[in-house]
């Protein structure tokens, strides 16, 4: 494990992390283009560093769990037009 993909999983982690902290303290809700962002972003770093570690479980979790924001952010982006 190269140092660059730690740095890249961790990134993700806190990504993901800081959306749903904010989320819970209320600075955040889950129709904010803000939010569903980080969790793009989260998850699309995570997809990386779960394929540098060969972990299809992580791979599949972090795909759908992205999928579903992309999907949300075209639902909100939709909505506001």
């Amino acid at each position: 494990m190269n140092t660059f993909n730690l740095y890249i999983g961790i990134a993700g982690m806190f990504l993901l992390l800081l959306a749903f902290s904010l989320n819970l303290a209320k600075r955040l809700t889950q129709d904010a283009v803000a939010y569903i962002v980080l969790n793009i972003l989260g998850a699309g770093l995570s997809v990386y560093y779960a394929i540098a570690l060969d972990a299809v479980p992580f791979i599949i979790l972090e795909s759908v769990w992205g999928l579903f924001a992309l999907y949300k952010l075209m639902l909100v982006l939709k909505k506001r037009r």
